[in-house]
């Protein structure tokens, strides 16, 4: 089984932090992992896309070819439709409905549009969801949560041990709050 996930958005927030997290959920399953990363402009507000292929066989390239995705997982919502061309045709899309805007007359009723005849797609104001929860710095983990049910290769429960490991460091608070976030996000429909 091999399961290829893009995960996009803007530099600031957290997509390598989601990145590490299901690489490492992924090794301590045994499965095989090829990374590649473009971290943009990511201090001024730029693009940062990183690509995981997950497999429980060998994988011999980093790079996902066109209509191979099985997710797009973005933290912002102009960011995932760059990519649309990657996406399997059954493949699914998570990303938040909060837009970042680093342009002016940044396209928010366009973006809106493109959501709507695009099928399985998960759209969630994880901003929002942070904020009323005050994790104003979780958002990324309230993402996460809400693609884990459709990330077919790894379980949630993989994802939360991966959690407690990647944030472990951080102290027991920390470990706690991306806990109840990437809960928060499961729960999120």
């Amino acid at each position: 089984m091999k399961y290829d996930i893009i995960l996009s958005g803007v530099g600031g927030q957290g997509i390598l932090s989601i990145a590490t997290i299901i690489a490492d959920a992924a090794v301590a399953a045994g499965l095989q992992l090829k990374q590649a990363e473009v971290h943009g402009m990511s201090q001024r507000g730029g693009e940062v896309e990183s690509g995981l292929r997950l497999s429980d066989s060998v994988i011999f390239s980093d790079l996902l070819s066109s209509g191979s995705a099985d997710m797009i997982l973005s933290m912002e919502p102009m960011e995932a439709l760059r990519y649309l061309p990657f996406l399997a045709k059954d493949g699914y899309i998570v990303t938040s409905t909060a837009p970042f805007r680093n342009i002016p007359d940044y396209p928010e009723e366009a973006v809106r549009s493109a959501y709507e005849v695009l099928p399985n797609t998960v759209g969630i104001d994880i901003e929002a969801l942070a904020r009323d929860n005050s994790m104003p710095r979780s958002a990324n983990m309230i993402l996460l949560g809400a693609a884990a049910r459709h990330i077919g290769i790894l379980t949630p429960e993989q994802l939360k041990e991966s959690i407690r490991r990647v944030f472990g460091r951080k102290g027991a608070q920390v470990v706690e709050t991306n806990l109840r976030a990437f809960d928060i996000g499961m729960d999120a429909r």
